[in-house]
C-alpha cells in the first residue's frame, strides 16, 4: 500500500476543551500520531495553541515538539472588558491552503464549523481528500459533512478517560 503524503493541522485549544468536555478526558497525540503514520506519509505536522506562559503548557508544548509537531503559538489577550481573543482558524487555513499544493493528503483536528468551507475549497479546487479528527457530539454536521472522511475522537484517543453512567 502507498501511503498518501499527508499534512495535519491541529486546532489545539478546540481539541483540548472538546474532548475535556465530552469525556472529561485528554486526547492522547502518541496514540494519534502512531495511528495516522502507519497509514499516512507525514510531510508536516502543525499544532496551534494559545500562550499562556505557563509552564504546564510549555511542558505540553515540548511534548508536541518531540512527538513531531512544528507548535505554533499565539500570545493570549485578555480585553478589558473581561472577555479573551485567542483563535487561530485564518492561520490554520492560511497554512493548509499553502499546504494543499504539496501534499495528497489533509488531516484537520478540530470540529470548528468555520472550517466546513476551507474543507470543501480543498476538495473542490484541489481534488484533495480531507480527514478531519473531532469530538462527534461538538463538532458542526456541516464540518462532518464536508470531510472525506470523519474520524470520531473517542476512546482508544483519548488519556485518563474514565466512562461514566451520568454523561
Amino acid at each position: 500500500m502507498t501511503k498518501l503524503s499527508t499534512a495535519i493541522f491541529a486546532d489545539i485549544q478546540n481539541l483540548y476543551y472538546t474532548t475535556r468536555e465530552a469525556y472529561s478526558a485528554n486526547f492522547d497525540y502518541n496514540r494519534f500520531w502512531a495511528d495516522v503514520s502507519a497509514q499516512h506519509d507525514i510531510v508536516s505536522a502543525h499544532a496551534y495553541a494559545i500562550d499562556r506562559g505557563d509552564e504546564k503548557q510549555r511542558q505540553f508544548q515540548n511534548i508536541l515538539r518531540a512527538i513531531g509537531f512544528d507548535v505554533k503559538l499565539k500570545p493570549f489577550i485578555q480585553r478589558s472588558d473581561g472577555s479573551s481573543k485567542g483563535d487561530w482558524d485564518v492561520g490554520i487555513t492560511i497554512d493548509v491552503i499553502h499546504a494543499a499544493q504539496e501534499v495528497e493528503h489533509i488531516i484537520l483536528m478540530s470540529g470548528d464549523g468555520d472550517f466546513t468551507i476551507l474543507v470543501e475549497t480543498l476538495k473542490e479546487r484541489y481534488n484533495l481528500p480531507v480527514t478531519v479528527y473531532a469530538v462527534p457530539q461538538l463538532t458542526a454536521t456541516s464540518l462532518m459533512r464536508s470531510a472525506s472522511n470523519f474520524v470520531a475522537i473517542e476512546e482508544p484517543l483519548l488519556l485518563n478517560y474514565q466512562p461514566s453512567f451520568n454523561r
